[in-house]
């Protein structure tokens, strides 16, 4: 899955560059840095790659997510509808810019239901996030046609998704803006760092700014630069963008990579009639990073997850029902409201509100749910030896 399994001499390259010039920092410092502008590049390939017209780079995936919040106007007391399974960054985002997160069930796409989307629509609601997890996508047709009869936003959290599609356009690239993550277990990883795609001039310009203390970025002093607005430091190092520009230029080597392995561990599941897989909205545009499988009932997944732990088998199958960081029923912290600064009291009524909510549909759909993180440099062999034990495991149990 990760870029960094074929980490090599085109990643020290460009770093290398960087620190030859000594200028690690993406702004300013004109001559020394010797026309070696690595962010800038970066930019320049994502929006090469995906097809979108603007791309900004951040520290960060949830840096990503809370810049686009705030150049695309959420902010304090608009509700986010967003999954139940996400990562923690998800709704982390959605609180930094003082918006309320509206978490409602997944279906069997493992992402947004758009039925329980439309039935959670407010006055208040301003914007739908969906979370396209584990490589694949959210039922992006749906969702769209929501948001245009509601006259809401659509921001696209494809952080696990490099380089999948929907009908041919690239997740991250659909809605009015998208976010990746490039940290260390992304598709491609800078180490940390994230981007904000979006076709919108003004989104663009806003991050530009938000990133940088509300620098405009106008003049060639940047000592001058005047602040049309408050920002914050989510700025990307020359260094991190150094490893994402030699990334990049290897991603799609990693999904033909990854599409084979992905296919050929599926092919091993197949055979056993009790499993069923994840539903993919458009199958030719899964990035292939992760298999999802389901089993017939909570009892034998469990029971297979267990004796797969006890076979050493465990690592790289994750059994998110019970993971701390990605499923609502682990985020005491969230349905506590446990906060180390005080937040506004729509923010926390809202979030105590989760601790009563009914997620049952989600939890028959994560409590049955298995998926297997593809690795980029398994061989054949490693994938016939590894999908016949899992395999083995699966029968012995039901």
């Amino acid at each position: 899955m990760p870029g960094f399994e074929l980490f090599g001499a085109e990643e020290r390259k460009e770093v290398n560059d960087v620190l030859e010039t000594g200028i690690l920092m993406r702004y300013g410092f004109d001559g020394p840095r010797k026309g070696i502008w690595k962010a800038k590049e970066l930019e320049h390939a994502i929006t090469e790659r995906f097809g979108c017209k603007h791309a900004h780079l951040t520290s960060s995936g949830t840096a990503a997510l809370t810049t686009a919040m705030s150049a695309l106007g959420i902010g304090m007391g608009d509700e986010v509808i967003m999954p139940s399974f996400t990562f923690v960054a998800s709704f982390e985002a959605v609180l930094s810019v003082g918006a309320i997160p509206v978490l409602v069930d997944i279906d069997d796409t493992l992402t947004l239901d758009p039925a329980a989307v439309e039935a959670a629509i407010t006055p208040k609601t301003k914007c739908v996030m969906p979370v396209h997890m584990c490589g694949s996508m959210a039922d992006l047709g749906a969702l769209l046609n929501i948001c245009n009869k509601h006259s809401l936003i659509l921001l696209e959290d494809a952080c696990q998704s490099i380089g999948g599609t929907y009908e041919g356009k690239h997740l991250g690239t659909i809605g009015h803006a998208g976010t990746f993550s490039f940290d260390f277990v992304k598709m491609i990883t800078c180490g940390e760092g994230g981007v904000v795609m979006t076709n919108d001039i003004d989104v663009h310009t806003k991050c530009d700014g938000y990133t940088d203390h509300g620098h405009d970025h106008l003049g060639v002093d940047r000592g001058a630069d005047l602040h049309p607005f408050i920002g914050y430091n989510f700025r990307i190092s020359e260094l991190h963008a150094a490893v994402g520009l030699a990334q990049i230029r290897k991603l799609d080597q990693f999904l033909v990579m990854q599409r084979k392995n992905n296919q050929l561990l599926r092919s091993h599941l197949e055979q056993i009639p009790e499993i069923s897989f994840r539903r993919v909205p458009d199958p030719a545009g899964d990035s292939g990073s992760f298999l999802s499988w389901f089993l017939p009932t909570e009892a034998q997944t469990k029971a297979v997850v267990d004796a797969m732990k006890a076979q050493g088998v465990l690592a790289g199958n994750f059994y998110w029902y019970d993971n701390n960081w990605h499923y609502i029923r682990k985020w005491q912290h969230l349905q506590n409201a446990t906060t180390l600064q005080p937040i506004g009291e729509a923010q926390r009524t809202a979030l105590l509100s989760l601790a009563q909510q009914d997620f049952s549909k989600s939890d028959g759909i994560m409590s049955r749910c298995v998926s297997t993180a593809i690795s980029l440099v398994w061989t054949e062999e490693q994938i016939h030896a590894k999908g016949e034990q899992m395999k083995a495991i699966i029968r012995s149990v039901i």
